[in-house]
């Protein structure tokens, strides 16, 4: 694939993503402003999630198996 074909591609999907949010009828600056916000959005749901996911699997993981394992761990011996 050469550049020309990608440079067309981003193109292309950049047109669909102003279809879809219709978008292309809104003045330049209402335009700014509403990707600024889907951007800022779309940021905090991936910090969020990498943030947050990796502790909430965790937890999950050590509930089933304590679970799963019967008799918990005595933490006095």
């Amino acid at each position: 694939m050469d550049i020309k074909h990608v440079k067309d591609y981003i193109y292309w999907l950049y047109y669909q993503y102003l279809l879809i949010t219709c978008s292309y009828v809104l003045e330049p600056w209402e335009r700014s402003m509403f990707h600024t916000i889907t951007v800022t959005v779309f940021a905090m749901v991936v910090y969020t999630a990498y943030v947050f996911v990796p502790i909430h699997i965790r937890l999950a993981f050590e509930f089933f198996s304590q679970l799963f394992e019967g008799q918990p761990e005595s933490t006095v011996s």
